[in-house]
């Protein structure tokens, strides 16, 4: 699509995009886009794309916290209320609350694949509680939610199991997985399930009673048993906690992975690597 450049309004800047991750929820997006035959489609309303690392290049009345030619990095949802276009654009117009600087360390189009992901696994673990030593499984562990997932609950002081391929164990042992499982064997052997996977009702078998149970797609959570607590939660743009979700990543505490980077003109291929789920990481659009 072409639109006219946005101009940012109060309290808002506008990145120069550098770099667009692709996510699952764009593939949710585009899926929902088509017609009821699955056939053809339309062009999304507000286009694709909620990673955006950029450069701002413009600022809103009363914008002080951000200067242009400041590097961030934000998540941006285009179906938000100030939207312009996703962040698979030129141009991202987002609330300045929204975005975070880049540290020093951390590349733009590394950046690029940190805001949606590691909010999602940082806000999710914050349904968890204390981790006090507490035993915690995550599931799809080496996906873009659950990699984030693994290394902050280390971090925080949980005993993270991580579920997915054998050919993960490095990086999740990395990450700070105490011990790795290609299948949910076993019961009761958890305090708690960070399902990224949405195994669902399977991912409940591993949690004991009166344990917790915590899903990625709200409305889609298995129904409660043995007195599990089970809830979800989607992910909110929060600047302040994407600073220090750099921060960590400029730290080598949280580790940012690129599938690929893609010409924004070639994005197509971008979202089919990704449907294909055939690479690690994130696909980056580039400008």
């Amino acid at each position: 699509m072409d639109l006219p450049d946005p101009r940012p309004a109060a309290g808002q800047i506008r990145i120069r995009t550098a770099g667009a991750a692709v996510n699952a929820a764009d593939l949710h997006i585009i899926d929902a886009s088509r017609d009821e035959t699955g056939a053809g489609g339309h062009a999304p309303r507000g286009g694709l794309g909620l990673d955006v690392a950029g450069v701002v290049d413009m600022v809103g009345p009363g914008v002080r916290d951000l200067a242009v030619g400041t590097p961030v990095a934000a998540l941006h949802f285009p179906n938000a209320p100030h939207a312009t276009a996703g962040t698979a654009a030129e141009y991202v117009i987002v609330p300045v609350a929204d975005a975070a600087p880049v540290p020093d360390g951390v590349e733009l189009l590394d950046a690029a694949t940190v805001p949606l992901n590691s909010l999602t696994a940082a806000q999710l673990l914050a349904l968890l509680g204390p981790s006090r030593g507490r035993r915690l499984l995550v599931t799809g562990a080496a996906g873009g939610v659950g990699g984030y997932a693994v290394a902050l609950a280390a971090r925080d002081g949980w005993k993270v199991t991580a579920l997915a391929r054998a050919t993960d164990e490095g990086f999740l042992t990395r990450a700070g997985a105490v011990g790795t499982r290609t299948t949910l064997d076993g019961a009761g052997d958890f305090d708690a399930v960070l399902d990224t996977a949405l195994l669902n009702e399977a991912a409940l078998r591993p949690v004991r009673d009166h344990g917790t149970y915590v899903g990625v797609f709200p409305g889609l959570e298995p129904a409660s048993e043995r007195g599990i607590t089970v809830t979800s939660a989607v992910a909110v743009p929060d600047g302040a906690l994407l600073r220090e979700m750099l921060a960590l990543t400029a730290r080598g505490v949280l580790e940012p992975r690129r599938a690929g980077t893609v010409p924004l003109e070639e994005a197509a291929h971008a979202y089919r690597a990704f449907r294909d789920g055939a690479h690690r990481g994130r696909w980056v659009l580039t400008t």
